[in-house]
């Protein structure tokens, strides 16, 4: 069931840069070490969603579905730009706060978790992807499932809070130069907006 291609493929899957990784790598660079930890955490989180969806049959009604896929596509989308714009707009993003408060620490979770959950991709993932790696000679295929669904996110929190941490370790030099700053903080807005039109324009 928990085949070395499986991983493989989990991994690859995971370390390619979407919407979870450039909101942590962002958060890690804008707000610390530990703001990387909830955003990976409201990542990952926001897979469950999807999860729930795909085991509940949901996953397929929305792929054969023009109209539901649209609606959650174009949710997504809109929130990306949201996003997009808050950051280009908040010039304090890279203020020094090593300890996030706790009202902070759950914003930025739940905003990780939106991110996440607006994504029609991931449904559509758990439906065509997932379902190779089980075994009909087996018992049981939705324990299967669920099992290689845990596996999947806890190789998504492990590799995000790795990208977050690394960010954090680049902060100080960000901290430093107001230039830097002003690049990453457009950068990081930019590529938001990029991901939010990039769903928008995505067919079902």
């Amino acid at each position: 069931m928990i085949t070395m291609e499986f991983l493989i493929t989990s991994f690859i899957v995971v370390l390619v840069p979407g919407t979870g990784v450039i909101y942590t790598i962002s958060t890690g660079i804008a707000q610390g070490r530990k703001a990387s930890l909830f955003a990976a955490l409201g990542c990952t989180a926001g897979i469950l969603p999807h999860l729930m969806a795909t085991v509940l049959g949901l996953a397929a009604v929305m792929h054969t579905s023009a109209l539901a896929f649209q609606a959650l596509k174009y949710a997504g989308a809109f929130y990306l730009l949201f996003i997009a714009y808050a950051t280009w707009r908040d010039t304090s993003a890279f203020t020094v706060n090593e300890n996030p408060s706790a009202k902070t620490a759950t914003g930025i979770v739940m905003k990780a978790f939106l991110l996440n959950i607006l994504n029609p991709k991931l449904t559509l993932f758990f439906l065509a992807f997932l379902p190779q790696f089980i075994r009909p000679d087996l018992a049981e295929p939705m324990d299967q499932l669920l099992v290689l669904s845990l596996v999947f996110m806890a190789m998504t929190f492990i590799i995000f809070l790795i990208y977050g941490f690394l960010a954090h370790a680049f902060r100080r030099s960000v901290i430093e130069s107001p230039r830097v700053q002003t690049w990453l903080r457009r950068s990081f807005a930019a590529a938001f907006a990029g991901l939010g039109v990039n769903l928008a324009l995505t067919e079902n």
